[in-house]
């Protein structure tokens, strides 16, 4: 069976979006392939953990439809599926992997250690361990029964060479001699990554490991630690990282990285998870719009491009609005409430939906586009100061409507123009920045139709009161 998984740590405020997208990548080739997804939460690095992050991070997947067939929520036959409940099982197979001569103790000290890389730094070298204890493991037996702390480290064997067959990579060779004696198990009794993620991949029947191209580098360690175990290779498969368009790194320093920051804008999770995946691959069809599912029936690992893909946060808003261009008036009115709250008029969001539909590319756009709907504007973006006749005069023929329709309003505004002397784009964007403050807004005669005429005039009326008042400019 086709098993697969993602591992996200509970270090930061949400699930990354990098992680997202690997973690589609996995999804889609388990459920192509009738096998499994699984979720395990790699909690090991108790420094950086942070309260409430997997909480949010396994919500987020299930939000936007990555559901985990195993994990730390919904169980399985292969728990437990956080780390820090497995610690036994690390710890058994570290002390099988010294028993055999593939790991051994270590007490060292941290000066030692520091000393240690500064040397080689300086003798610019790689840093990495001397061995220093694997010929004084007898010794170190006594020092551990006395109660010294110790770590238990991968006896890497000189002078040999590892391939990696990778999906994505094709062959990529190591030699040993650059391979340092890895920490396995932490004199804290937790394990580093590079034990965990073998033991728990194997213990979990992981058939593709299917990760970011950061943990490439270590995979030689973990192939040495699988065949000490005397166990099976999985089929690894590392892929590009999502990059900025200046080719660096996303970072949360610099970006916004989580997931929750495009969700929390009013990103729609059916357009974020094909914009992701995206990134690295291509449709066979060339198309950039389709459901999961499609995404689902055509997705196979070795399609994927070894060049790092750009992740562009305007070309994700441009998908968006072609998402919600998409749905119907009804369903995006239910999604625009749910998202700026239920103390907006809901008559007015529902009749402001169709007018600005197709000029939305996420729910946050919605207040800018339409607040003025809710509340008058205390700015405007040109100054209707010298504006004051004209402006009367508008109030005059609006205030003698009886009809008051977008068109029949459109119509009469037309005429006074004419008769005023107006061109037509001067005398309906004076009106326009009247009514809503902006010199871009939905259309003009049907936003003065929602707000009726006696908002309508109320607004003009207070533009044109005493000559002394200033008007606020943006």
């Amino acid at each position: 069976m086709i098993r697969t998984r993602i591992a996200p740590s509970p270090t930061g405020q949400d699930i990354h979006v990098g992680t997202i997208a690997t973690a589609l990548m996995n999804y889609a080739w388990a459920k192509k392939n009738n096998g499994k997804f699984i979720v395990r939460i790699e909690d090991t690095d108790r420094s950086r953990w942070v309260k409430g992050s997997e909480e949010r991070m396994l919500k987020t997947l299930n939000e936007i439809g990555l559901t985990a067939d195993e994990s730390p929520l919904v169980g399985g036959n292969f728990g437990p599926y956080r780390q820090s409940e497995r610690l036994d099982l690390y710890k058994k197979y570290a002390e099988q992997l010294v028993k055999s001569g593939h790991a051994y103790y270590c007490t060292c000290s941290k000066e030692r250690l520091d000393k240690l890389r500064e040397e080689r730094q300086k003798q610019k070298l790689i840093p990495r361990y001397d061995k220093f204890c694997l010929s004084r493991q007898e010794i170190i037996a006594d020092e551990i029964k006395k109660g010294s702390s110790y770590v238990v480290r991968l006896n890497v064997e000189p002078g040999k060479e590892i391939i990696i067959n990778d999906i994505v990579r094709g062959e990529v060779r190591f030699n040993t001699d650059n391979i340092d004696d890895q920490v396995l198990l932490k004199s804290d009794g937790f394990p580093t990554y590079h034990l965990a993620v073998v033991v728990d991949d194997h213990l979990m029947e992981i058939s593709h490991v299917i990760r970011a191209e950061e943990w490439l580098s270590s995979t030689p360690k973990h192939i040495l630690i699988y065949r000490a175990l005397g166990w099976d290779l999985p089929v690894f498969c590392h892929v590009s990282l999502l990059r900025n368009s200046d080719r660096s790194k996303l970072s949360k320093r610099k970006n916004p990285v989580w997931a929750s920051d495009y969700l929390s804008q009013g990103i729609l999770p059916k357009a974020l998870l094909n914009y992701l995946s995206l990134m690295g691959w291509s449709h066979p069809e060339e198309k950039e719009i389709y459901t999961l599912d499609e995404y689902v029936n055509v997705f196979d690992p070795k399609d994927l491009q070894k060049t790092a893909p750009v992740f562009d946060p305007v070309k994700l808003e441009w998908m968006n609005g072609e998402y919600i261009r998409q749905l119907k008036v009804k369903s995006l009115e239910l999604k625009v409430i749910n998202y700026i709250g239920d103390k907006y008029n809901r008559d007015i969001v529902g009749r402001t939906i169709p007018l600005i539909q197709s000029r939305m590319k996420k729910f946050a756009d919605y207040l800018p586009l339409c607040g003025f709907f809710f509340t008058a504007p205390e700015k405007y973006e040109i100054d209707l100061s010298g504006k004051k006749n004209m402006l009367e005069d508008i109030h005059k023929e609006l205030e003698s409507m009886a009809d008051w329709k977008a068109v029949v309003i459109g119509e009469s505004m037309q005429k006074l123009a004419e008769r005023l002397s107006i061109k037509n784009s001067e005398f309906f964007t004076i009106l326009r920045v009247a009514i809503s403050g902006k010199k871009v807004s939905p259309p003009l005669n049907e936003s003065m139709e929602i707000l009726g005429k006696e908002e309508c005039l109320e607004r003009i009326k207070k533009l044109i009161g005493p000559p002394s008042r200033k008007l606020t400019m943006v």
